[in-house]
């Protein structure tokens, strides 16, 4: 059985998906840009400013599920330009509490709101 996830303290989707879906002790988190939930824009600055934004749209889904960060298993990040790699990789690394978890990292085109940096999560609730 899935269940949705949705919190107002993250960005609402900006098309027809969930923020999240729980799945028995899985957490499928959407693709979170670095959107402010207050306005709907993207927050100022550069690609570690929007990286930051992203975690805090994470860490609010999550909470809203009843994980937390230490669940994350598998992430994939999305960047507009890889030369942004290691500025996204800093605050990353920030972000979790000893071993990191799987994680993937691709360049493309772009993304929804012309934002610099995606990531999507998988999390398991131990």
């Amino acid at each position: 059985m899935k269940k949705i996830i949705a919190t107002t303290a993250a960005p609402a989707a900006i098309g027809a998906y969930s923020q999240a879906i729980q799945a028995g002790n899985m957490l499928f988190l959407s693709g979170q840009l670095g959107i402010d939930p207050a306005t709907g824009n993207l927050v100022e600055g550069g690609v570690k400013e929007q990286t930051t934004q992203v975690f805090k749209n994470i860490h609010a889904i999550l909470s809203e599920a009843g994980y937390s960060i230490d669940d994350i298993v598998k992430t994939t990040v999305f960047l507009t330009d890889m030369a942004d790699f290691a500025a996204v990789n800093e605050v990353y690394a920030s972000q979790f509490n000893g071993a990191f978890p799987a994680r993937s990292a691709v360049a493309v085109k772009t993304l929804p709101k012309n934002g610099l940096v995606e990531i999507e999560a998988v999390g398991e609730l131990r």
